[in-house]
């Protein structure tokens, strides 16, 4: 059937095409989610790698599998992506007349998205290959992908390729125009690096819809729809990491994230509502703060948490900007 496919796409028939490559456009997705650490840019870069390989069909000479020449497009077009256009600008916090604390630090990774979970179920082809170290649900984490964005882009690439997708240091050579020893020096200097991220030494989280993970999303609702700076801060690991990407600003620790929320998010008169969604494989909210003029509760953006065992390690608020997708509205009643 792929090789029929195959012939009726080369002869230019757009539906055999489209037939073709609508098993794995999902996974490829996802591939390029990680490589790049945008929804929005994967998706750029997925439109891209169709294009490549339609264009392209003549010279698949079939040496490997479709799959495989797929993934050679895809990671190329990330590569050339990162290579051409620069990094979005960190936008500059409004925060008014608010007297917030100093930043722990401030990162440069401020196009960092989230993905949402209902663009994962189902995923098809999704067992790794058999050089594959990193688990599913670990490989698709905000942490993981957070560091991912750390390490040079030529890194980045091998990692993913050998350790989460599994693929032979040969073909990723292949894939990336390389040698196997240059494929072979660039993972080792990725591992080391990943070795090395604090946000990757935390505790497993709990499984999704456990009872460990339901009690804590259940008290997380509560401090966030009474404002309460103390329950929430109950509910955090001692050195959890608060973030706000497109805003470069970065918090660690308990007591440093009591003072903001406290100046910020939960000052006096403040009430929320809250909708439950997940994204990364972690729970997550849409955040609704009350009008006081209107009495609408308007999207303040989404909050993703990462669990630490019965604890959270990192709150990173996404804005606006991402509501759509995952299908949120602009206020509620």
């Amino acid at each position: 059937m792929t090789e029929l496919l195959l012939d009726r796409a080369r002869a230019g028939d757009e539906q055999a095409f489209a037939e073709l490559t609508e098993p794995f456009q999902r996974q490829l997705h996802v591939h390029c989610y990680r490589i790049l650490g945008s929804l929005q840019d994967a998706e750029d870069a997925l439109q891209e790698t169709l294009l490549a390989a339609w264009r392209g069909l003549d010279g698949y000479e079939r040496r490997a599998s479709l799959r495989t020449w797929l993934y050679r497009i895809a990671t190329n077009r990330c590569l050339n992506s990162l290579r051409a256009t620069g990094r979005r600008a960190p936008v500059e916090p409004l925060f008014g007349d608010l007297t917030v604390p100093e930043p722990t630090r401030e990162t440069d990774i401020v196009w960092l998205e989230p993905y949402p979970d209902v663009l994962l179920a189902g995923l098809p082809d999704t067992a790794p290959g058999p050089e594959a170290l990193i688990a599913a649900r670990e490989s698709i984490s905000l942490a993981f992908v957070t560091v991912l964005q750390t390490l040079p882009p030529r890194q980045r690439a091998v990692l993913i390729l050998r350790d989460v997708m599994g693929f032979h240091a040969s073909e990723v050579a292949e894939m990336l125009e390389s040698t196997e020893e240059s494929v072979t020096s660039a993972l080792k200097r990725a591992r080391a690096a990943l070795s090395r991220a604090p946000e990757l030494r935390q505790s497993p989280p709990p499984a999704p819809d456990s009872p460990v993970e339901r009690e804590l999303l259940r008290k997380l609702t509560i401090a966030y729809e009474t404002a309460d700076t103390d329950a929430l801060v109950e509910l955090l690991t001692e050195d959890v990491w608060m973030r706000m990407p497109p805003a470069p600003l970065e918090y660690q620790g308990r007591e440093l994230t009591r003072r903001f929320m406290s100046a910020v998010a939960f000052r006096p008169g403040r009430e929320f509502r809250v909708l439950p969604t997940r994204a990364n494989l972690q729970p997550a909210f849409g955040l609704y703060p009350r009008d006081e003029a209107t009495g609408l509760f308007r999207a303040y953006g989404v909050l993703v948490f990462t669990l630490s065992g019965d604890s959270i390690s990192a709150i990173t608020r996404f804005d606006n900007s991402v509501l759509s997708h995952f299908g949120l509205p602009r206020t509620l009643p």
